[in-house]
């Protein structure tokens, strides 16, 4: 019988991606950190769970082609080791406690506008509050190249003693082209694409560490 997630599944990671605000790439991060483990683990190791009533990882797994298997909540994945869920928006209460239990992390995404920050800071304060049992890092997202938002939001939220991946997904179109052709960026044929992609490895060179 496949393993559930929260079950042990020998030296695999379960990755949660979860925000208490849309638009903050939560699905981006999702497709792509499933896509690292594929390149690092191989074909067959990672499957990407959509919990989000939106469906946005399976729209984007239907419209193309994507080098792991995405599924519904209700579905179980087959025999991969790997598991990333992309979850539904403000998780809480008992599902957000649930959802520490049954991940090795979980993987907050923020832009540096400053709407993001005060619905990420919510969201710490709720996991700060399951008193230690949730393994959580932050990761900033659409982050301007062009000024330094970004580097004042990383201050600023390091300063509150908020832990935070290294490095930042620097605002690109090509991931809104990946999305619509429903491939992961490196395949996108755009000039600064590659770049994108390796703001993702970097971050997933970091995940795959809470194994």
């Amino acid at each position: 019988m496949p393993a559930k997630v929260g079950e042990p599944r020998g030296s695999g990671i379960i990755v949660t991606v979860t925000s208490h605000k849309g638009g903050v790439g939560k699905t981006i991060t999702a497709v792509h950190l499933a896509a690292y483990f594929v390149g690092k683990f191989g074909e067959g190791s990672t499957a990407l769970i959509d919990t989000d009533p939106n469906a946005s990882a399976l729209e984007w797994s239907e419209r193309g082609r994507l080098p792991f298997p995405v599924v519904g909540p209700d579905a179980e994945p087959e025999d991969e080791e790997h598991i990333i869920l992309d979850s539904q928006g403000r998780l809480g209460g008992e599902d957000l406690e649930a959802a520490a239990e049954d991940s090795d992390l979980l993987v907050v995404p923020t832009t540096p506008e400053a709407l993001s920050l005060n619905a990420l800071m919510l969201l710490v304060d709720e996991l700060e509050n399951l008193g230690g049992k949730a393994e959580y890092r932050v990761l900033l997202t659409m982050v301007p190249w062009w000024n330094r938002s970004g580097a004042n939001a990383r201050k600023a939220l390091e300063d509150a003693g908020v832990p935070m991946l290294k490095g930042e997904i620097r605002r690109r179109e090509a991931f809104q082209t990946a999305a619509l052709q429903g491939i992961p960026i490196y395949e996108v044929n755009e000039r600064r694409a590659r770049q994108g992609w390796e703001d993702y490895e970097k971050i997933g060179r970091q995940v795959v560490k809470f194994r």
